[in-house]
């Protein structure tokens, strides 16, 4: 099954994007931290919009004070607009470097569920939990699969459980809630 759009902004534009974009989905993934999924997610359509294109090679290429100032103009793209803009053009590198300008790559060549671990734990700003995420949307919403994706793929809810608004508001109450319960007895989030 491969879904036409994600659920994971409220704007069908930015949904479909992301599910059609393989750049779009990774950048997406790149700033969901400290904001909003919402917020995250939408900064790849955002970010199109301001650029005019996509472009790894072409964003890798941009000088970094140009996108930092991309990033910063308002609304700025994120919360933290600077970082962001530096960690999105190093992802931005590295997928031009490494897979030719074309992110797809990173899951279409992967040998196995270990090997799509590992390439997506290499990009820049990718840390386990994230790339379990990615994965559990790669597979669940987009119909990535590959020998032994089931050893890779996260026990806990992801947003590749996210099928509708509904879901997305669901994922988020129970993410709240669970951080709130962690917070209650002194301990600090993890999945």
């Amino acid at each position: 099954m491969t879904a036409d759009r994600l659920f994971l902004t409220g704007n069908e534009s930015a949904d479909r994007l992301l599910a059609s974009d393989p750049l779009a989905l990774l950048i997406g993934f790149a700033l969901d931290q400290q904001v909003t999924v919402q917020k995250a997610f939408s900064g790849p359509l955002d970010l199109r919009g301001r650029l005019g294109h996509l472009d790894a090679a072409r964003i890798a290429a941009m000088e970094p004070a140009e996108l930092d100032r991309v990033f910063r103009d308002r609304p700025a793209l994120h919360r933290f607009p600077g970082s962001m803009a530096t960690k999105v053009g190093q992802l931005c590198t590295a997928i031009a470097r490494d897979y030719g300008n074309d992110a797809a790559r990173i899951w279409t060549e992967a040998a196995d569920g270990k090997d799509l671990f590992n390439r997506l734990m290499a990009l820049p700003g990718f840390g386990e939990m994230k790339v379990r995420g990615v994965i559990a949307v790669l597979h669940h919403r987009l119909g990535v699969t590959v020998p032994g994706i089931d050893d890779v793929l996260p026990t806990y809810p992801t947003l590749g459980d996210v099928d509708s608004d509904a879901a997305l508001a669901a994922y988020q109450a129970g993410k709240r809630a669970h951080k709130a319960e962690l917070r209650a007895a002194g301990k600090s989030f993890t999945p």
